[in-house]
């Protein structure tokens, strides 16, 4: 069986979404995720620069409640205090690590998480905090004899590319244009991107190419190409990498899969009342998803 240390997987619509969750989660075989969740709308609320905890005990998840691992604030407590803070109303309005936790639960019933969301920050900003938290989840790897991987893994929350010209808000997200054509070139695009920087052995390098393609260099709070998770992606991964440094580990990344919300036939859940849709979905207005496996 193949047991993955770290994973790539969307968080949006679950009828658009489909089995991309099931693709990137069920090789997932620890009893503890650390779950680096996108921070949609911390703006608001005027969070950057600083990973964002929570204060919970516990997660409501379909087949029960989701226990908070203690290694959460044995983690805090190894990171400098300008580097986090708890804030459970940001974490209540964030949807990115909710959608991934009942796949988790289903595949394992006592799994065990550490919610992690990651605001905007520059690519300097997160190498200081990815060298920083790898160093704290090491040393509580070792402190509780547990392994990367069999005991504790990391899943990055992130949807692809935004993608179109109608409905995001007066933006336009058509880099190649709103049809056939730049739909064709924009998930071309989207497996550049993939295979760049996700295929192969994991680098700061790969990591760095990521928020570049994604990030304006002159304004790291500008989309270049609209990945929700331009932060907690390179977070995610860059705290993956200096984690394989320091436990002497290899770290190899596998595009498990890619599609997005108008390529596939949709999963009807219009039964279930509350399972509706947050956007349209046609040529003009689409999202991708990315599941990505490293081990």
């Amino acid at each position: 069986k193949t047991i993955l240390k770290t994973v790539i997987a969307p968080h949006d619509d679950y009828t658009y979404t489909g089995y991309m969750y099931p693709l990137a989660l069920q090789n997932i075989k620890a009893k503890t995720v650390i779950l680096f969740g996108v921070a949609h709308k911390a703006s608001k609320l005027k969070l950057e620069d600083q990973l964002i905890f929570d204060s919970y005990t516990h997660w409501r998840a379909p087949y029960g409640p989701v226990k908070v691992s203690d290694l959460r604030n044995q983690i805090m407590s190894l990171l400098p205090l300008s580097m986090y803070q708890v804030n459970d109303t940001m974490q209540k309005m964030e949807h990115s690590v909710e959608a991934e936790i009942p796949f988790l639960q289903y595949y394992n019933m006592d799994v065990e998480i550490v919610s992690i969301l990651v605001p905007s920050m520059n690519f300097e900003r997160i190498e200081v905090i990815a060298t920083s938290l790898s160093q704290a989840i090491s040393g509580v790897l070792k402190r509780n004899n547990l392994k990367w991987g069999e005991d504790v893994a990391i899943v990055i929350s992130a949807d692809a590319v935004h993608y179109g010209d109608e409905d995001w808000g007066g933006k336009n997200f058509a880099f190649y244009g709103a049809d056939t054509t730049g739909y064709k070139k924009a998930v071309g695009y989207e497996y550049e991107i993939m295979n760049t920087c996700f295929k192969g052995n994991v680098t700061a390098e790969k990591v760095k190419k990521f928020t570049l393609y994604t990030v304006e260099e002159k304004d790291h709070k500008a989309y270049k190409w609209t990945w929700c998770g331009r932060y907690s992606v390179p977070l995610g991964l860059l705290t993956s990498f200096k984690l394989s440094q320091q436990l002497n580990l290899s770290l190899e990344g596998t595009i498990l899969g890619y599609t997005n919300s108008i390529e596939n036939s949709h999963i009807r859940v219009n039964d279930l009342g509350t399972m509706g849709v947050t956007a349209k979905a046609n040529i003009r207005h689409w999202v991708g998803y990315a599941a990505v496996g490293f081990k």
